[in-house]
């Protein structure tokens, strides 16, 4: 796997192969939100399309895993190969706002989502769901998804439902929620590292 260079060529490929789960994942942060995604959980395939839509990061992206057992591993190694692959495509971060937030509607509910890319990882979530499973997505691994993601990415992950009943737009709109905040913290605007330590 290449490091991109600097912010030129901010895209990245990554692939993990376990007993589990054989995952690829080709993405390039300054895209337009193209995406062919099949995960092998419909739902998940849902909410990863929206986040590439919404933070316009083109994504091909292919699973086989053992969803016969469960979805957990899917899901998990899934976030795991998406933060790596973003953490590669970043670089060495110049030039980055690092920091992003957002807060999303959609009908009742209302999502929040902030965010830090500054190399240390941690994941805060505050959400429940009326609904066990969303179409093959098991709603417990939402959170879970999140602190994986944030594990690989190396980012601090916030993520609250302010407002909402219905789980489908609940958490349909912590994923677009997460993909505005996104987009907000790798935007360019400036040259140097976004940190006092001169390095993140």
């Amino acid at each position: 796997m290449s490091q991109p260079d600097n912010h030129s060529s901010r895209s990245a490929s990554v692939s993990r192969r376990t007993s589990e789960t054989d995952i690829s994942i080709d993405l390039n942060l300054d895209g337009t939100g193209t995406h062919s995604i099949s995960s092998g959980v419909v739902f998940l395939d849902h909410m990863l399309a929206n986040f590439s839509k919404h933070a316009q990061i083109d994504i091909t992206l292919t699973c086989k895993g053992d969803t016969d057992v469960d979805d957990h591993h899917s899901v998990e190694d899934i976030a795991l190969v998406l933060g790596s692959a973003l953490l590669q495509a970043l670089g060495d971060k110049k030039g980055i706002k690092r920091y992003g937030w957002s807060m999303i509607p959609m009908d009742e509910a209302l999502a929040r989502c902030a965010l830090d890319l500054g190399g240390r990882s941690y994941s805060v979530f505050n959400a429940t769901f009326n609904r066990s499973v969303v179409n093959g997505f098991s709603t417990e691994m939402v959170e879970h998804f999140f602190l994986s993601l944030s594990r690989t990415l190396h980012a601090n992950i916030h993520i609250s439902i302010l407002e909402g009943q219905n789980t489908h737009h609940k958490i349909e709109a912590i994923f677009k929620a997460f993909a505005y905040a996104l987009k907000d913290a790798i935007s360019i605007s400036g040259t140097g590292i976004p940190s006092t330590k001169g390095v993140i």
